[in-house]
Formats: structure tokens, sequence, C-alpha cells
């Protein structure tokens, strides 16, 4: 009897499934080779998410209830902290600012996600952004899920070599004090569109990649023919914000567009977040008024937008997670 008891206990271990990875225990470390982020087996990975709104205004979403939603029903890979640096930001709140990013990054680590530690700016800020991404650096650097996007949207008035690249060199040193591993995405001029200027000056550090935005209802073509150029001179580049919108954030959903850019993305092997999860009455935004700050949205909590996202990334993830398919064997052996 004892014999069989164990006997079925083993079968019963046996035959139960397995609790499902998260995104991080199946990429694992990130880093940068050639112009692919790959994960720790050296596999170009996608990771697809979204990203929060601006933290002095919508902070309600800033929670782990909120993150963890998005990691079971929505199936996203990775979050954003869009940690707003003017206008009620960062530099008149430094340490309630500061808090949301570590709610964030928190309830990420406890979920399994990846995380982006956005510093949500148009006007460089160095010296405040290298002591905010320092302490972010030394307090969680060690782990795998962090990655620091060091400027979200420099202007395009703003140009490269001259304001964008000098303010990179001062910041990223100051991570890499700290963290010498983990992934960092680097914004580029006008609004992060000019990824080609950024791949003719590349930064000289290791595990960067450049950050491209989009709004399908603005951006077309020709900002896809800019990304395809800095591929092909070898810079590594990573869509931290894109909108099914346009740039705006308000105005119709462009559907066409969106989907000509999800195939151009996964083609590529570019990762992306949309923009964003808040209640606010514009187009881009996911969720309706009244949706609970927690996380548990229905379909009637969501906007046509977050319907359409939410459905996507459902379908990649379910894409993802099929096991191949057994070829079938041909009659003749496999020699006719």
């Amino acid at each position: 009897m004892i014999r069989l008891l164990a006997g079925l206990c083993l079968f019963l271990a046996a035959a139960a499934p397995a609790a499902a990875e998260t995104p991080v225990e199946r990429h694992g470390q990130l880093r940068v080779e050639g112009n692919r982020i790959v994960d720790a087996r050296g596999e170009p990975v996608v990771l697809r998410g979204m990203s929060l709104f601006w933290s002095q205004w919508a902070p309600q979403f800033y929670n782990r209830g909120a993150v963890a939603w998005l990691r079971d029903d929505w199936k996203a890979d990775v979050v954003r902290a869009a940690i707003a640096v003017h206008s009620g930001g960062y530099m008149e709140h430094p340490d309630r600012e500061t808090k949301k990013a570590e709610a964030v990054i928190d309830a990420a680590i406890a979920s399994g996600l990846y995380v982006i530690v956005d510093w949500h700016a148009h006007q460089p800020e160095p010296e405040a952004a290298a002591h905010f991404f320092s302490h972010i650096a030394r307090k969680y650097g060690h782990l795998p899920n962090i990655i620091y996007e060091t400027w979200n949207e420099p202007l395009d008035t703003q140009d490269w070599s001259r304001v964008i690249k000098p303010y990179h060199l001062a910041v990223i040193p100051k991570i890499r004090e700290a963290d010498p591993d983990n992934l960092i995405v680097a914004g580029t001029q006008t609004w992060s569109q000019d990824v080609d200027k950024a791949a003719v000056d590349p930064l000289p550090f290791t595990n960067l990649a450049y950050t491209l935005h989009f709004y399908a209802g603005t951006h077309r073509q020709s900002l896809r023919d800019k990304a395809d150029d800095a591929l092909a001179k070898g810079a590594a580049l990573f869509v931290t914000e894109w909108g099914t919108t346009p740039a705006s954030g308000d105005g119709p959903v462009d559907v066409e567009e969106t989907r000509k850019w999800w195939d151009f993305l996964e083609a590529n092997k570019l990762s992306y977040l949309n923009w964003s999860i808040t209640t606010k009455r514009e187009s881009s935004a996911a969720l309706l008024p009244g949706a609970d700050a927690r996380g548990g949205w229905k379909e009637n909590d969501l906007t046509p937008s977050g319907r359409l996202v939410r459905e996507h990334l459902r379908a990649m993830h379910d894409r993802d997670s099929s096991p191949p398919q057994p070829r079938t064997p041909m009659p003749c052996g496999g020699t006719c």
C-alpha cells in the first residue's frame, strides 16, 4: 500500500502541469549583440507590453495589482514606469516620484516582468537624471528585470551630436558604476525618431539600444525606413513607446497602419510598449474613466485602442507559447 501511494504521488507530480515561466525566467539577462537584443541563450527576444502614463498625472496605476493584471490578463512581458521630470514631476518632488518608480519596479520583480525605468522628459536635466539613475542602479541593478531609458523624447531642435549624445555621456556612466550589465535605451532626436542619426554617431557603451517612438496615425513608412537604415548601420532599437493614434495622442485609431507596424516590429525582432495605461479622455488611452486602478479590467473598461492592443498582446503570447508542430512524415520516407 505504501509503495502504491508513493507511486500514485509520483504519477500525479509528473502529470501536473509545470507552473508557467515568467518572462524574466524565460529570457534571463538581456544584452545587445550586433543590432539585436538577445536573451541569456543568445536568442533574439521580442518583449511586448504597456507603458504607464506620466507619473505625476496618473499615479493610481503605479501599483502591484495593475502590473500583475497586465501580466496575467494582457500577457505583457514588460511594463514601463514613465517617471515625469517636469510639470510637477521629479524636479519638484524627487522623493515622491522615486517612490513611484520603486513601486512599479517592485511590482514587476514580483510578477517576473521586465521593467523600463523611463526619465520622461523633453528637456535635458543631466545632473538630476544621473542622481536618479544612480540610485535605481545601486538598489536594483543586480536584477535582470531592469531596463534604463535615460531620456524619453528629446526635441527636434536638440541636435544629436551636440546636445543629446553629450547628455547620455554624462548620465550613462553613473548607471554603469553600479550596474555594468543591464540594458540601457537612449532617447534620440525628434521625439525619439531620428535613430538614423544616432546610428551614424553612436554612443560608446555596450548593452545599449536606441529609442524609437511612433504613433501609427502620424508616423508611417518613412519612419520605418529610418529604422531600417539604423539597423543596417548596426544600431539596436527598442520601441519604448508607440501609439495607435496620431502623435497628439488623440484622434482616430489607425488600425491598418498599426498592423503594418506590428508586422515590421515582429519581422525585425524589435520590442515594443503601447502608450498607455490611463483613463485620460483621449483615444490613445487604454482604459475608460472608472476603470479600477488595481487592474481586473473587463471588456467594457477598455477603449477601442485598449481592446486592440490587449487582443494583440494575448495573440502574440499564445503564438509564442504554442509548442512546435511535429512534421508529418512523407509517405516515401522523405526521399521523394
